[in-house]
């Protein structure tokens, strides 16, 4: 599980699934949000990763918001965005995602089929001097942003619509 790769690789004290009420990116809304919660909570089995709804309790749906707010909410927590290597191939559509780098440290996962294009995206040329080397991701929590980290990992197809089906 990408989680617990986080975990180990980057020596996070923990992993917060954020399950979104909906991302504005996509054309078709989400299955209900308490449905989706549901379907997550049952595929955790470790107590370091946490599935919350906050960005719905807070009336939330943009990234540079949530960051903000969480940031803002528990300001001795060191923050790390993590996002698959698919979602760094558009970061540069995301709304303020300058604003999200400049924020918190960043751990880009590999995903299938987008390794190349995400090392190569616009988001990637734009922050390339806030690249670490991958054997520095361990260090990637106590730094400042911006800053970011590719992560090789072993590939999994599944999606997180595919991984809830699972969970069914």
């Amino acid at each position: 599980m990408i989680s617990r790769v986080a975990l180990r690789r980057l020596g996070l004290d923990r992993v917060w699934w954020l399950v979104s009420p909906k991302n504005p990116l996509k054309e078709h809304g989400p299955a209900p949000l308490d449905s989706r919660l549901e379907q997550a909570r049952r595929l955790v089995s470790d107590s370091r990763i946490r599935v919350t709804d906050i960005e719905a309790r807070l009336g939330l749906r943009k990234t540079a918001d949530t960051v903000r707010a969480l940031v803002r909410m528990y300001p001795a927590v060191h923050f790390v965005w993590l996002m698959g290597s698919d979602n760094l191939v558009q970061f540069h559509r995301w709304d303020r995602w300058h604003q999200i780098a400049d924020t918190v440290p960043i751990a880009v996962m590999a995903r299938p089929g987008t390794r190349l294009a995400a090392r190569n995206s616009t988001a990637a040329r734009v922050l390339q001097r806030s690249r670490l080397p991958e054997a520095w991701a361990p260090t990637l929590a106590r730094r400042n942003a911006p800053t970011w980290v590719f992560l090789d990992l072993p590939m999994s197809r599944l999606s997180s619509t595919e991984l809830r089906s699972a969970a069914r």
